[in-house]
């Protein structure tokens, strides 16, 4: 792992450079449009995919429905809700202020965020963003006959009704939505305004992201928005919307595929933060036993057959979506569906390996990572 975090070290300073490590030839497309068939059915929630290569969108495809009853085709502008994929961008909200000096990430939560569990002194902002600090999933807290839905701010009561931590801070990893929500609460402290608009601000905004949204029921709107279903034996029925769905931190973002084309190239191009910060992201942290934590800022980190890969999924009440990036190939792939179910990390891996010219590693980080989902 330490020749991974070098070269990622080295390719936070050199994004911007053409890569001297070449991909193979770009496929045809009839042969993405073939990994993709169960989603092209003009019956059927669809998928929307792009591949960037060398800061360029070099293959956009869109197959299926966004929205059954009215038979909306989906499209590469289509808005699919992110969620697990909208941590970057919460993690991205922690690094701008760090930055600027308005926070650490050895800040103890307790002293920035009033009403942050006792049980919990000790966790800093730095274990929740790398999934290391041991809290308690507001989810256990959240009956499955609740029908009222849970925001960011009622995480804090939620977690603090259990009485201890997973394990001591600092010491092991176990993914935690909890975690992000808080992040997503320290953002509003700190900043003074609330989250939704300080990523559409500071970071949706000057990334080039224009209807990229954090989701508000009532307050905001998504455009050309995709609806969740599920399959059944009857076919698809809607499944948009959970008693969790309005958390924003951990994973209320919606955006599409062409917003993610200028949300890569701002993350290549440092246009939201500087080189030094951008390595720190993607530095999974050592664990007191030697092992890797393999999660840095908002992304799970491992090596590929020697080659550095980020990557994260994200699965939600009707959504199931993926993105990998090779920094050293300057390639990223994102899948974004509208469905339960499905593992369009595999696909995702799967158009990766097109350019790369050989099979990535199966599994990624996140299907051996503690708790993940």
């Amino acid at each position: 792992m330490k020749a991974l975090f070098a070269a990622l070290a080295l390719l936070a300073g050199c994004t911007g450079a053409t890569s001297s490590v070449r991909t193979h030839p770009a496929p045809d497309v009839s042969t993405v449009d073939t990994l993709f068939a169960a989603y092209a059915s003009p019956e059927a929630p669809g998928a929307s995919v792009v591949v960037l290569h060398e800061g360029k969108a070099v293959l956009s495809r869109a197959y299926g429905l966004a929205e059954l009853p009215e038979r909306t085709p989906a499209t590469t502008a289509t808005h699919y809700r992110l969620a697990s994929l909208s941590k970057q961008f919460t993690a991205m909200a922690i690094l701008r202020l760090a930055e600027e000096g308005r926070l650490r990430y050895d800040d103890r939560v307790a002293d920035v965020l009033p009403g942050f569990p006792a049980h919990a002194s000790e966790v800093r902002i730095r274990h929740l963003l790398n999934h290391t600090s041991g809290i308690w999933d507001y989810e256990a807290f959240v009956p499955d006959t609740q029908t009222v839905q849970v925001k960011d701010r009622d995480v804090l009561e939620l977690v603090s009704r259990a009485e201890r931590t997973y394990f001591p801070p600092g010491t092991a990893v176990r993914y935690s939505n909890s975690g992000y929500a808080v992040l997503a609460l320290i953002v509003e402290r700190v900043s003074g305004m609330p989250f939704a608009r300080f990523l559409h601000e500071r970071v949706f905004t000057p990334a080039g992201m224009r209807s990229t949204v954090a989701h508000e029921e009532g307050v905001s709107t998504v455009p050309q928005r995709a609806y969740g279903y599920v399959a059944d034996a009857n076919g698809f029925r809607p499944r948009d919307q959970s008693s969790t769905s309005a958390v924003l931190g951990d994973g209320g973002i919606y955006s599409s595929v062409e917003e993610l084309v200028a949300w890569d190239r701002a993350l290549d191009t440092h246009a939201l933060i500087g080189e030094a910060t951008q390595r720190l992201a993607w530095t999974a942290p050592a664990l007191p036993d030697g092992t890797s934590g393999r999660y840095g800022f908002g992304w799970f980190i491992d090596d590929d057959g020697g080659r550095p890969r980020l990557s994260h999924h994200g699965e939600t009440s009707g959504f199931t979506n993926a993105i990998v990036k090779y920094p050293e190939q300057r390639l990223t792939v994102i899948v974004l569906t509208n469905r339960a179910g499905g593992e369009p990390w595999r696909l995702a891996q799967r158009v990766a390996d097109l350019w790369l010219g050989s099979p990535g590693a199966i599994p990624w980080p996140f299907e051996t990572f503690p708790n993940a989902r």
